[in-house]
């Protein structure tokens, strides 16, 4: 490949070409962004970041150690960030506008490989969404109060959890999405067709009447509650029961007495049901149509799980402030009425408005 181009300081201001962020065709040569790098064999993981983070930003190969991105500023933006990695880790790389000549690489050969890349991603979220909108599609039983080390069933909120993993995959694969792969469409239409299916299920709960409520009940936990029982705790008092009790019990010692509602401990009645916390099994049993609970569910799962589920960003965050909480207070009691006041500031900053 031969390239009539000019080379960009690094990590120096966007060329005006990028900052118009447009893509001439016609008689106008197209031109394109080019990251053309020289990775170290050592150490190993290095290579593997790079292409990681190559593959996040949405370039695709044309030779060998020679990436391209259409030229817009938030792609000069992004290579120039992965410039920085390559060089902190001893490899060479710069960034060069170019138009592509010779050896039948194409402008329409590399639109053609963004849109294989972007199709390939579309197809992996189609597969998943049109598997999901048959489990989403399956009669919703009606529900009912469960009875002693039963674990209840949620697969409404499973359903939406699963929905929202799969709308921030395809957001990202869209935001990468160049020159529009048709893929793209079909997986936005089932998508779709899954929250319209959801929506209705949730008005069907709600017709039925079927989230409990109780008054007064006295829910078991274990002692030294962090963050699942906390948030759990708060959830219970503001959503589920007006007058709860709680009991921190040591469970090598604890003996079940009738009526005592568990929760996040062996046998409880609201706990870890597949890989769902126990923050999610109540939200899913009890308050399944409040999007703010969710947003935080998926927050509380990433520090209780520490799976990286929903990948949130206020994760780390929850986790410093809870384990600040545990610190400064011995005292389970003291830590659910802290945590109750971290938790309804969180719940208002997600838009939540709900009372017990």
């Amino acid at each position: 490949m031969t390239a009539h181009s000019r080379i960009s300081e690094k990590r120096g201001a966007a060329p005006a070409t990028l900052r118009a962020g447009h893509l001439t065709a016609g008689s106008t040569p197209v031109r394109w962004l080019l990251l053309i790098h020289s990775i170290p064999p050592k150490p190993d993981y290095l290579r593997v970041k790079i292409s990681r983070r190559l593959q996040r930003v949405g370039a695709v190969a044309i030779k060998n150690s020679v990436y391209v991105l259409p030229p817009t500023s938030e792609a000069y933006e992004d290579f120039q960030w992965i410039v920085r990695e390559i060089e902190d880790g001893g490899g060479d790389a710069f960034v060069s506008e170019a138009s592509l000549v010779g050896e039948g690489l194409t402008d329409a050969a590399v639109r053609a490989r963004f849109d294989a890349a972007r199709s390939d991603d579309y197809r992996s979220i189609l597969e998943e969404a049109r598997s999901l909108l048959v489990a989403a599609r399956r009669p919703t039983p009606r529900r009912r109060r469960a009875a002693p080390g039963a674990k209840p069933a949620t697969p409404q909120f499973s359903n939406e959890q699963e929905l929202a993993k799969l709308r921030r995959r395809f957001e990202a694969v869209a935001a990468i999405d160049f020159f529009g792969a048709g893929e793209g469409q079909a997986a936005s239409k089932v998508l779709g067709e899954i929250e319209l299916t959801i929506r209705q299920q949730r008005a069907q709960t709600h017709r039925q009447g079927a989230t409990m409520r109780f008054d007064g009940a006295t829910w078991v936990t274990r002692r030294d509650v962090h963050v699942d029982r906390i948030g759990s705790a708060w959830l219970i008092r503001r959503f589920i029961d007006r007058r709860p009790v709680f009991r921190f019990v040591d469970p090598k010692r604890y003996a079940y007495t009738s009526g005592e509602l568990r929760f996040d401990m062996f046998e409880a009645e609201y706990t870890h049901v597949g890989d769902a916390c126990t923050f999610e099994t109540l939200l899913g049993q009890f308050v399944p149509n409040d999007p703010a609970l969710r947003e935080i569910a998926e927050i509380v799962h990433d520090v209780d799980c520490k799976d990286a589920k929903f990948r949130r960003d206020e994760a780390a965050g929850l986790a410093r402030l809870i384990s600040g909480i545990a610190t400064l207070c011995p005292r389970d009691e003291d830590r659910l009425e802290r945590g109750a006041r971290l938790f309804d500031d969180l719940y208002a900053a997600f838009g939540g408005t709900g009372h017990s």
